[in-house]
């Protein structure tokens, strides 16, 4: 009830000046004149405890703490201001009062300003007590008064300008007067400015976002203190926050919670997530975040600032107070689940699953629709694919993306993309702390070395500064660390790494690593027990350390035959199995066999990804791809057997296979030939020679490499054959390791492919033509291209030093081959079978076996093979089995 009029306004000798006084739901003004803007004196309506006559024209205004007296022109306008003055008070004691900046005083008062202290305001002979809050700026005479909740003036933002004047000054103009404000320091004055302006914009902003999300009750209290009319959310929560709680949220880092304006940031709130957030609500956020708070641990809306960031760690880093999933921990089922979810309008469930550790990119299962974001689309489901998104790039750890909750450890991250908190930390006695700054005595936390399971050196800039690297530990916790110095980052990582790893293998601390950590792995023929090892990635290369401090061959993981993920059910631990290629793909001749496991699924994920990253190709260079055992693209190798095995009778080479299907199939080799598997009557010969020519010719540096190609182009020139022999061989030994194994490989393959060109049409010149330009990626005008590779084929023997027992192994296989596709008019074979010998327990001539062993062959279906031959019968108590025996012969 607004009222305003003219009153007399006694100072404490009772002599009445007179006053324009103006009463509005909140305050009880008094100004010089009712031309006035600004007040001389302003009272808290919620002060006021009673309003009494006290003599012909006067009343009395008793608040709190202080009484003031009042003349009125007539008895008739005392009656009118008394009536309306107890009226308001009373409506006011009658609901749940909202408390405002000049309520009552409290102890912590001083918590719910944005900004407060003492400044110079020219006109004034002492300094003011000056308090920004939301919109407006409050002037006191002294801090006293400010606890008194008695004021001098208020200044509406909305119509306000700030602008620095000089080392401490600075202005806040409005239109109707200008305030002059001095500072005792420039680095206050740069503060004050700051948090004026942060006024100024709250006061400029648009309030019909927050009417709308307001419309929801819940929503009309902050989610985690209860104040009232909170202009704060959490985008990815779904909660609506006060400012003061939204400071602490940004505290926790965007990973956890991404804090918007209900006012200010307009562009982000769409229809869709403004009706998110009037699905979601408060209460329904509040039913899983703060589902078990303790009354003791609870917030309120005058909480200091070192309270609500206890509690906001433990309800949303720590997820301590939350309602756990039936499915928490089983990260199959849980991510099952969240995919049947998402195609509901249960927005409920999908948050329970999402924050107990459910993955937002999880596989599906659906080629179609991928992700669950994609099945909530199909579905038509809008809320749950707005939830979806805003969650897509949060920190809680799903499981998929080397990101992922286990047992309910959340990420804990320092220093985290745009913003890094400088810490002070020390490493000490087996125990890692960071202090808010080098003063400190007390540290925000510690890390105690022998809970680090694992370190991770990141690429420089990863995440926004020069140098980061991670730390895990046994609870489940990532840290992140930065440094502007590489060097320094270095040395932090080599004097951690000093203090957790084990003694026996602290040769790994020579290795520049990028992983380093410590898990537990079986191998061999002992893959009985589990035994705990360290293992340190370098590059491409993984090195061993048993627990015995014996140093296993390091495992080049390009070199993998395979590497699969090994699924568990819930409680078990996970599993990474690799098998390293054999020098040939013969039964009996096999590679290493190596088990990973996770005893943690955080750094495990971590390592999953981080072996699969490098066991991939890297580049466009021979180098970079995945190998085979000899060194060997095993593109090129998976190419060359499949043509071998099905393309030796047509005319291989002379068809251009279809461009779509071949660029089609170079990408999938290119992104993993581990997983391609080429088959007959899924792919045709000619598009398979088409991908292995694009490869060679789009190849990074080519395979003769820029440095030395004009050399073999010139040795054409050499008229003496054993001459021009001699110097492709010195330049064969001149080219890196892996473009000599691929040479000698393809040339092999060409050897192969013209000794029966009498059924494919393709004779040595014929191959020249098609592989000169190809290999030397020439526009094939260059005659000396294709004599280069003529030459090379025709004194194959020769050039690759190829002796007469390895010349009848190939000429016996290509025959054998040649034999099965004659007798075999149809069926499927996939690419990699191949003929191998056997020999049945004894390494004899009379005992070998030639078989041909498909990639789906099992040990049992090849036991039975090799018996059935030798009719050999099985008795009821017989056990066979099968070795696969490397070159030195063992198991």
């Amino acid at each position: 009830i607004p009222s305003n009029g003219s009153l007399r306004s006694p100072p404490r000798s009772y002599i009445y000046q007179k006053r324009w006084v103006k009463l509005d739901a909140d305050y009880l003004r008094y100004f010089d004149s009712e031309k006035d803007t600004y007040s001389k004196r302003l009272i808290p309506v919620s002060s006021i405890s009673r309003v009494a006559s006290v003599g012909d024209q006067k009343f009395e205004v008793v608040t709190n703490n202080r009484n003031f007296v009042f003349r009125a022109e007539s008895d008739v306008d005392r009656n009118e201001w008394i009536r309306t003055l107890q009226q308001i008070a009373e409506e006011r004691k009658s609901k749940a009062p909202e408390r405002t900046l000049m309520s009552s005083a409290t102890d912590s008062a001083t918590e719910l300003a944005d900004k407060s202290g003492f400044l110079e305001l020219r006109g004034f002979k002492h300094k003011l007590f000056v308090v920004v809050t939301g919109d407006k700026v409050f002037l006191y005479k002294n801090a006293e008064d400010y606890q008194l909740g008695i004021g001098i003036t208020y200044i509406e933002m909305n119509v306000g300008n700030v602008k620095e004047v000089d080392r401490r000054g600075f202005d806040l103009t409005t239109p109707y007067r200008t305030f002059s404000f001095s500072a005792d320091s420039e680095q206050e004055k740069e503060e004050w400015v700051e948090a004026m302006q942060q006024s100024v914009a709250e006061a400029l902003s648009n309030s019909e976002v927050a009417e709308k999300i307001w419309a929801v009750e819940s929503n009309r209290f902050c989610a985690d203190c209860g104040s009232p009319k909170p202009d704060w959310a959490s985008i990815n929560l779904c909660v609506v926050i006060c400012k003061r709680c939204a400071g602490e949220h940004r505290g926790l880092g965007p990973a956890i919670t991404k804090i918007r304006s209900l006012k200010m940031d307009r562009k982000v709130w769409t229809q869709d997530l403004i009706e998110l957030f009037q699905q979601f609500g408060n209460m329904m956020a509040n039913q899983f975040w703060a589902a078990n708070v303790p009354p003791s641990e609870a917030i309120s809306p005058t909480s200091s600032s070192q309270d609500r960031r206890r509690f906001l760690i433990a309800k949303y880093r720590e997820g301590k107070y939350r309602h756990y999933h039936p499915l928490f921990g089983n990260q199959e089922e849980l991510d099952r689940a969240l995919c049947a979810a998402v195609t509901t309008s249960d927005l409920a469930e999908t948050q329970a699953l999402l924050f107990c550790g459910a993955s937002v990119t999880c596989d599906t299962g659906d080629p179609q629709c991928p992700t669950p974001l994609a099945l909530a689309e199909r579905s038509g489901q809008r809320l749950q694919m707005e939830f979806l998104l805003h969650n897509k790039t949060s920190g809680w750890f799903d499981g998929c993306c080397g990101v992922g909750w286990s047992s309910g450890a959340l990420l804990s991250a320092l220093l985290c993309c745009a913003e890094f908190s400088r810490r002070w930390c020390t490493l000490q006695d087996g125990v890692l702390s960071y202090y808010e700054n080098d003063r400190n005595t007390v540290p925000n936390g510690e890390i105690r070395v022998e809970e680090i399971v694992c370190l991770v050196n990141n690429p420089l800039h990863a995440h926004g500064i020069e140098s980061t690297f991670e730390v895990y530990t046994e609870a489940e916790r990532l840290y992140l660390f930065g440094l502007e110095s590489s060097d320094s980052a270095r040395e932090w990582l080599k004097s951690i790494a000093k203090s957790f790893v084990h003694p026996r293998a602290e040769e790994l601390l020579t290795l520049d690593f990028e992983r380093l950590g410590r898990l537990r792995y079986k191998g061999g023929l002992t893959l009985e027990r589990a035994q705990e090892g360290w293992f340190a990635l370098v590059g491409s290369v993984l090195h061993v350390c048993s627990e015995d401090g014996r140093r296993q061959e390091p495992l080049q993981l390009r070199k993998l035959q395979e590497l699969c993920e090994c699924c568990c059910s819930a409680g078990r631990t996970p599993w990474l199995g690799g098998r390293r290629c054999p020098p040939n793909p013969a039964l009996g001749r096999a590679g290493r066999t190596l088990y990973i496991q996770g005893e943690r699924k955080l750094d495990f994920l971590g390592w999953v990804h981080a072996i699969q990253k490098a066991a991939g190709s890297s580049g466009d260079t021979l180098s970079e791809q995945q190998l085979t055992e000899s060194d060997v693209p095993l593109l090129v190798d998976r190419c060359i057997d499949y043509i071998t095995q099905c393309g030796m009778s047509q005319g291989i080479y002379r068809k251009s296979g279809q461009n779509s299907k071949t660029t089609s199939l170079l990408e999938a080799l290119q992104r993993d030939a581990r997983r391609v598997r080429l088959k007959e009557g899924e792919h045709q010969v000619d598009d398979v020679a088409n991908t292995l020519k694009r490869f060679f010719r789009d190849l990074g540096d080519g395979l003769f490499t820029r440095r030395w190609a004009q050399d073999w182009l010139w040795a054409t020139a050499l008229e003496d054959e054993k001459a021009k022999v001699g110097e492709y061989r010195q330049l064969l030994a001149a080219l890196p390791a892996v473009n000599r194994a691929t040479l000698k490989a393809l040339i092999n393959h060409l050897f192969r492919v013209q000794c029966f060109s009498g059924e494919n049409q393709m004779n040595t010149h014929n191959l020249a033509i098609v592989f000169g330009p190809t290999l030397f990626q020439t526009d094939g005008k260059d005659y000396k291209a294709g004599r280069v590779v003529e030459d090379l084929i025709s004194h194959y023997v020769e050039i690759f030093n190829v002796n007469d027992q390895e010349m009848k192994k190939q000429q016996d296989e290509i025959t054998a081959i040649m034999k099965m596709r004659e007798a075999s008019s149809s069926g499927t074979q996939q690419a990699g079978d191949f003929i191998c010998t056997v020999y049945l327990e004894e390494k004899k001539t009379e005992t070998e076996q030639h078989v041909k062993v498909s990639t789906t062959m099992t040990a049992e279906e090849l036991t039975f093979e090799i018996l059935d031959r030798r009719k050999i019968v099985m008795k009821e108590k017989d056990y066979w089995s099968c070795f696969e025996v490397n070159e030195r012969e063992e198991a």
